[in-house]
């Protein structure tokens, strides 16, 4: 089998865990498995490149950041492939570029446009193990560039899609998916499969296992993810298509975002085109705008409701404050969050809504905004009860059992 893993910066994060990680590659080489090894940075080592560029400069050239910022999970390849060496495996380290991986010209955010896998794969039939230096490419000018948060994920799924691997192993500091954040309510369970579209709305809803940018690259290229841990053998959980298993489950998780943050506008000028105007110029700042509430007009006017994440509440009142002479005023609320019930099976299982709804209204929780899609409900309370919001979904729908 060709597998590919990828171990984030926690699994690397010191010369032992490099270690450890080289223990469980020699133990899947020795089972007879092809393999690429796909890693990130040791843990803090990105930051402390970010600051040693701050120390000169807020806004440091963005071609430059990428130069810098690569540097961190080449030195986690190069020490893998050695300490590999060590142990009588024959393993190379490459750089993205080495390894094929052509970007467009975004630097810091940069797109995947190609892989061009011939490297790999001479290199895997003369027998070597592959270590990657994740979240990095190159561009058609020849430059460096990085992928953004999450950029070694996508790394190692583009090249499991590019070699037609077996299985993509994504490793951390947790041994799968649940159906819930553990620290909130420990009877929630991992679970042994979820599918790619559950997986997108836990991930974009605050599930940090993944980041969804990773598996909807996943799902395009049909590549099987299993989210494993590094410091244990546990199974994982599998991230794969749709199947009759899966639809059988009414809701497989529940989710917490607490990075949210209610925005209001008063007095809007009910006229065509204003909400466009206003949410095209959210847009062209990168503000990500989620749930949307218009009232209905009254004397020439309406009100206007949407969440942001609270991370951009400032860039978003300077946006709003631009169309001062079409509104009446705004308000926000950085007390809030969302609460949300995701899974496949509702979307031919009719009441999980309803359900929902009467769960949070016998623990006396306000819903103040709601959206909805074929596998998801989504509702904004008060951050103060988001907890006690997910304990009582995860009881109401029996995921503990």
């Amino acid at each position: 089998m060709l597998i590919v893993h990828k171990y984030g910066g926690t699994s690397v994060g010191s010369l032992e865990r490099i270690e450890n990680v080289a223990n469980r590659v020699k133990k899947a080489r020795d089972a007879g498995n092809d393999l690429v090894v796909v890693v990130s940075a040791m843990s803090g080592e990105t930051n402390k490149l970010v600051d040693y560029a701050h120390h000169f400069s807020k806004t440091p050239a963005r071609a430059e950041m990428d130069m810098l910022l690569s540097s961190g999970e080449r030195v986690t390849a190069a020490l893998l492939s050695i300490a590999l060496q060590e142990m009588g495996i024959d393993a190379v380290a490459m750089t993205g570029r080495q390894a094929g991986i052509r970007t467009d010209e975004n630097h810091t955010y940069a797109r995947i446009e190609s892989i061009d896998p011939t490297a790999m794969r001479e290199a895997i039939a003369s027998g070597k193990v592959v270590i990657v230096a994740g979240f990095q490419g190159f561009t058609e000018s020849g430059k460096v560039s990085t992928l953004g948060r999450g950029g070694s994920d996508l790394s190692a799924v583009a090249i499991a899609g590019a070699l037609e691997a077996d299985a993509c192993e994504i490793y951390s500091d947790v041994d799968g998916i649940y159906t819930t954040d553990p620290r909130i309510e420990p009877k929630a369970k991992k679970m042994e499969h979820i599918s790619y579209d559950e997986m997108l709305e836990l991930a974009s809803l605050g599930a940090k296992v993944l980041q969804n940018r990773s598996v909807e690259l996943a799902k395009k290229l049909g590549v099987t993810i299993i989210a494993k841990s590094s410091f244990s053998d546990a199974e994982g959980t599998t991230i794969g298509k749709e199947s009759e298993e899966m639809e059988a489950v009414l809701v497989s998780g529940i989710a917490l975002d607490r990075n949210q943050a209610r925005v209001t506008i008063r007095g809007v000028s009910d006229r065509p085109g204003i909400a466009a105007e206003i949410f095209t110029k959210l847009a062209d700042e990168q503000i990500n705008v989620d749930m949307i509430i218009q009232n209905a007009s009254s004397d020439g006017t309406t009100n206007l409701g949407f969440t942001v994440p609270a991370s951009e509440i400032e860039r978003a009142k300077k946006v709003i404050g631009g169309f001062d002479h079409d509104i009446g005023g705004m308000d926000f609320d950085e007390n809030v969050c969302k609460v949300s019930v995701v899974g496949v099976g509702m979307k031919s299982h009719s009441g999980v809504a309803a359900k929902a709804f009467s769960t949070l209204a016998a623990n006396n929780i306000n819903i103040e905004m709601i959206s909805t899609s074929e596998i998801k409900v989504s509702m904004i309370i008060k951050e103060k009860y988001g907890e006690l919001a997910v304990r009582s979904l995860h009881e109401a729908y029996e995921l503990d059992k």
